[in-house]
């Protein structure tokens, strides 16, 4: 695998006296079983960008920064606007301003969607994971009539594990992650918010069919608990199922197919061990009424984004599931046949940069965003 190329073509004209200088960027190219492909950088200097979402038409990408920045990036990245009026966040640790999700039916005023860690008004100490809805008018380059329709509980003090991935279903509903904030024994007790897959309408609203709205063992919005930190959620397109993905501890990150009213176990079930001492967390990797994973990574990988690839650019990935890494610097493929990874591939390995978003574009690309001080929207192109 070739993993950085570097071009620099300095070409010198001599036209009355000037000397013109032309600067190709790095082109990145990398080799693979069923498709050899380049990185092109369409836009550098993001402050840890997290979420990544396309406009319809060629009117570009919305980027979300953890720092608390909403931006509209241009088609071609040369230009970039901050979105003002995004939700005041609380920006420490893992917090901040995290997802974005444009609706495939967006015109200019439309609902957007936003997750971020909320702080607590009174205690700004306390936080945790929220959800938003704002029009968003682009030509003016800002949000309206911005309405917080979800709000984990309890917020605590701490700032980490928010989860906060958000997806929209067939059906209209949205899914949303919320991590157990480092309280893992409350990822079993889904009489709060903490290790939960959440489900609601658009407008915030509570499904009438979801699988605790007439049941007092757990808040109504809960989809499924016993999760960690999960920070991977989207639709299979081929089977409409939501898959999720989940930080694991010291190994034991795990792929999810979400059902409903279902435990994924964490933490009486895991891969994982206690950082640094390295003990076992749960003496068992399976327990009835539990649901295992369809994959689990150990050591792990740290994944965070993924995405089905539906386009005809790369037609030997399409149908294949991508997963970044943050902690191993790698984009992984995965081959999918009944609801069971089959095949694996690291395509991008100790990249340098941690890969935090992953997005199937409608162009028919695929899309990153890198977790970094000068983080990048990168597109993978053929060779």
């Amino acid at each position: 695998m070739k993993r950085f190329f570097f071009a620099v073509m300095v070409t010198l004209l001599l036209a009355g006296g000037y000397v013109f200088a032309t600067y190709t960027p790095p082109v990145r190219s990398f080799h693979s079983e069923k498709a050899d492909f380049r990185l092109v950088t369409v836009a550098a200097g993001l402050h840890h960008p997290w979420g990544l979402a396309f406009l319809p038409g060629k009117n570009g990408y919305l980027v979300t920064e953890r720092r608390g920045k909403l931006w509209h990036i241009s088609q071609d990245g040369q230009d970039r606007r901050e979105i003002k009026n995004a939700p005041p966040v609380y920006a420490e640790g893992q917090g901040g301003l995290l997802d974005v999700l444009v609706p495939p039916d967006y015109t200019e005023g439309g609902w957007i969607y936003l997750t971020y860690a909320g702080p607590d008004p009174k205690n700004p100490d306390l936080a945790g994971t929220e959800a938003a809805r704002a029009q968003l008018y682009l030509t003016q380059d800002r949000l309206a009539k911005l309405e917080v329709i979800f709000r984990q509980v309890p917020k605590i003090e701490s700032d980490h594990h928010f989860g906060s991935r958000i997806a929209l279903a067939p059906d209209g509903t949205l899914y949303i992650t919320a991590g157990e904030r480092g309280q893992m024994k409350q990822a079993q007790n889904p009489k709060n918010h903490q290790g939960t897959v959440v489900r609601i309408h658009t407008d915030g609203r509570l499904p009438d069919d979801n699988p605790f709205a007439h049941s007092d063992a757990a808040l109504p919005e809960i989809f499924s608990y016993g999760h960690r930190n999960p920070q991977g959620l989207t639709l299979n397109p081929f089977t409409g199922d939501i898959w999720e993905i989940e930080h694991g501890p010291q190994g034991g990150d795990e792929i999810n197919i979400l059902k409903p009213g279902a435990n994924y176990g964490w933490p009486a079930v895991t891969f994982g061990r206690n950082y640094v001492i390295g003990t076992k967390i749960s003496e068992y990797t399976h327990l009835d009424g539990m649901e295992d994973p369809i994959w689990q990574w150990t050591p792990s990988i740290a994944p965070s984004g993924m995405a089905f690839y539906t386009g005809d650019v790369f037609p030997g990935w399409k149908g294949n599931l991508f997963v970044g890494a943050l902690a191993f610097r790698q984009l992984d493929r995965m081959v999918i046949k009944d609801n069971k990874v089959v095949d694996r591939e690291i395509l991008i390995k100790d990249f340098k940069q941690r890969i935090r978003d992953v997005r199937n574009g409608p162009d028919g690309y695929l899309y990153l965003l890198t977790d970094e001080e000068n983080g990048e929207l990168l597109r993978l192109e053929p060779l």
